[in-house]
């Protein structure tokens, strides 16, 4: 969990992705009747409109995500604080088995009771590191879906007024060329911004 905040970015790229995907897939069927109207060039052919947007500026500014950012922070550190405790009671009873032998007050049946318990509270805290690393994934998954499904609703939401044919975030390495005529990085965050404030009070 220490690269979760790295992990955290790429999946929020993987969503921009997501969108990609579904939009080809949704809109593939449609595309030649969408928008005859009002995107024909001068030769009559249809315009292709492609919009974009920063998904690095989306997640620096968009609050649903620094909030969640700071939920996942913070479950982090009360799972890494209760192994450290649950390793801590370990080494604690260890130390205290040990202390007992060196005296000569351990009879070989309490040391291998001491054995045996010391093997099930370690086998205790790996289970519940293991329930702890689950309920860990299943809130970040819940999290970043329900990020997802936000700015997808608002794409399709802002799309309603200028008509492109794709909204896709752009990425260091996957586009070679932007026309920052087209970036809707910063209306794209003040709109999620202004319709998610609401939606938490509610």
């Amino acid at each position: 969990m220490k690269n979760g905040m790295l992990i955290w970015n790429v999946l929020l790229s993987l969503v921009a992705g997501y969108l990609l995907v579904i939009s080809f897939g949704s809109k593939n069927s449609k595309s030649t009747k969408h928008n005859n109207t009002d995107a024909i060039d001068s030769s009559g052919r249809q315009q292709f409109k492609v919009a974009y947007f920063e998904m690095d500026s989306v997640a620096a500014n968009f609050e649903m995500v620094k909030e969640v950012k700071s939920e996942l922070s913070k479950k982090e550190q009360d799972v890494a604080s209760e192994l450290e405790r649950l390793s801590k009671n370990i080494q604690d009873k260890y130390i205290y088995y040990q202390n007992q032998a060196q005296a000569g007050t351990l009879s070989e049946i309490d040391s291998q009771k001491a054995s045996q318990e010391l093997e099930k509270m370690n086998d205790q805290m790996k289970a519940r590191k293991q329930q702890l690393d689950q309920d860990y994934f299943d809130l970040r998954t819940r999290k970043e879906t329900d990020i997802k499904i936000k700015i997808e609703d608002y794409c399709k939401e802002f799309n309603r007024n200028y008509g492109y044919n794709y909204i896709v975030s752009y990425e260091q390495g996957l586009f070679f060329y932007k026309d920052t005529a087209f970036n809707i990085t910063k209306e794209l965050v003040n709109g999620l911004n202004e319709k998610y404030k609401p939606a938490k009070k509610n």
